[in-house]
Formats: structure tokens, sequence, C-alpha cells
């Protein structure tokens, strides 16, 4: 079935309205709270989505002011974007992400899903790169939600954030400066609704087996895999998950065993 942007694009405002529920609520000391990423406050996560966004749409509608963007500048450090918009308030980080996200949204509706476009790592689909949002915007509201004590329902929205980590699997190798091993991996998932999610042939002997949730923390190193319900098998799967990422970039420090035990 091909896929539906305007589908798609429905899945980000809901991952959305999530975040948004957490922030409307937000003191302007609650902005200033440390999260469980090193050094990144609340603001710090809510401005790295607002800034990717802006730099998605440029990817989209100005692919080749982007690439000179990125030709002419280093490479990109999260810490330092976060540095430039230290000086916003709360209520201002909210209202320039609220525009972003709406831009973003509008943009990628109107895209042709295979339509190619530029990013800091190899080039990806429209969809593709609205999915990467999608996940950030999860991943970053998961830092958020543990800093002021709120649980998330799992939805079936994890599935594309289960879907682009494991797309991610050669670009995780790439980025570790290891040699992607020929052996496949199986991955099945039990879904939020109780239903299986799977990729990789059936009869492979490298396995990872779990819940969603769990798989969707991991790949997006919100928890250590040792501190969750996941059976990894095999040699090939264990050295993935060891490293596995579903962004772009070198990774960072991860979470620590039993950090929210």
């Amino acid at each position: 079935m091909p896929v539906s942007m305007d589908a798609l694009a429905d899945d980000v405002a809901a991952e959305t309205a999530v975040l948004r529920e957490i922030l409307v609520g937000l003191s302007e000391d609650d902005w200033r709270r440390d999260t469980p990423a090193a050094g990144w406050t609340i603001a710090d996560q809510v401005s790295h989505l607002a800034h990717f966004d802006a730099t998605a749409v440029k990817s989209a509608v100005d692919p080749d002011g982007f690439r000179a963007d990125v030709d002419n500048s280093p490479p990109i450090d999260p810490d330092a974007v976060a540095l430039q918009y230290r000086d916003l308030t709360g209520a201002e980080m909210l209202r320039w992400f609220d525009g972003e996200r709406e831009r973003l949204l509008e943009t990628f509706r109107g895209l042709d899903p295979g339509t190619r476009v530029p990013w800091y790592g190899p080039p990806m689909s429209a969809a593709s790169s609205l999915t990467a949002r999608l996940m950030e915007t999860w991943a970053h509201t998961q830092d958020i939600a543990d800093t002021v004590g709120v649980t998330r329902e799992p939805s079936g929205r994890l599935r594309h954030v289960a879907h682009i980590g494991i797309g991610a699997r050669i670009y995780s190798y790439a980025v570790n400066g290891i040699a992607q091993p020929e052996a496949p991996i199986r991955v099945e998932l039990t879904a939020p609704d109780g239903s299986t999610w799977t990729w990789g042939p059936e009869g492979a002997a490298d396995r990872v087996t779990g819940p969603a949730l769990d798989f969707c923390l991991a790949v997006t190193q919100r928890r250590h895999r040792d501190d969750t319900a996941l059976e990894i098998t095999g040699p090939v799967a264990n050295e993935w998950m060891s490293f596995a990422q579903a962004f772009a970039g070198p990774a960072g420090p991860g979470r620590k065993a039993g950090q929210f035990s």
C-alpha cells in the first residue's frame, strides 16, 4: 500500500499533541529542569525539535540551499544548537516550536512520499524524513516525560519509530565504523494492541523479540537494553543492539543500566 503523507502527518500531529499536553502546564522553572540527556533541559529538548523541523522544511523546499549550509558549516553539534536558544522563555520556545511544526506538516503534506530530500546523514525519501520527525518527537518527549514524571500510553504510532530504527541499522554500523555482518536479523515485536509486528526473514538465527515500546526505547537510546524486556538472540543481534540508533549523527552516551529503576 502506498504511503499516505496525510496519514503520516496526522500521526506526527498526534505525537505533537502528546508533547504539547505536557509542555503547556510547565512553569518557567520547569522549562529549565535537567532531563536524562546530560546537559540538556526541557527547553533544550524542545529547541532541538523546533530547529530541526526548520531544517527539514529547508531540505524539502530548498535542497540546494540545505546542502550548501551543510557543506559550509562544521559537523552538527547538538549541544551547540541548544546553546543558541537558551535566552528564550518557555512561552517563546513553545510559540516557536508550534510555528515550525505547523510549517513542517503543511510542507510535507504536499510532497510525494518518494521525493528524495537531503539530510545530515544519507538522503532519504520525504516519507522517511517525516517519519524521522515523528521518531524525534517521540524520543524527546520521552526525556521530558521522564523529567516531570509522566507516563505516556503506548500507541500504534510506535510502529513508525521501530521501522525507522530497523531501517537505520546499516547507518548505525557505518557511524560506528563497524562492518555490517551479512547475517540477517529477525525482529518480532508485540504491538500495544497485542498484534505482532515483524521485520526480517522468519528463519533468521539472530533475533530481537519483545514489546514494541521497549524496542523503541532501546533504538532511540532512551533506555539501556538491560532495562528492557527484549530477548536478543545471536551474536549479530547482540552486537547491533549494543549501538542501535534511530537517528542521524554520532550517538551520545545513551542511558545507563538501572538509571530508571
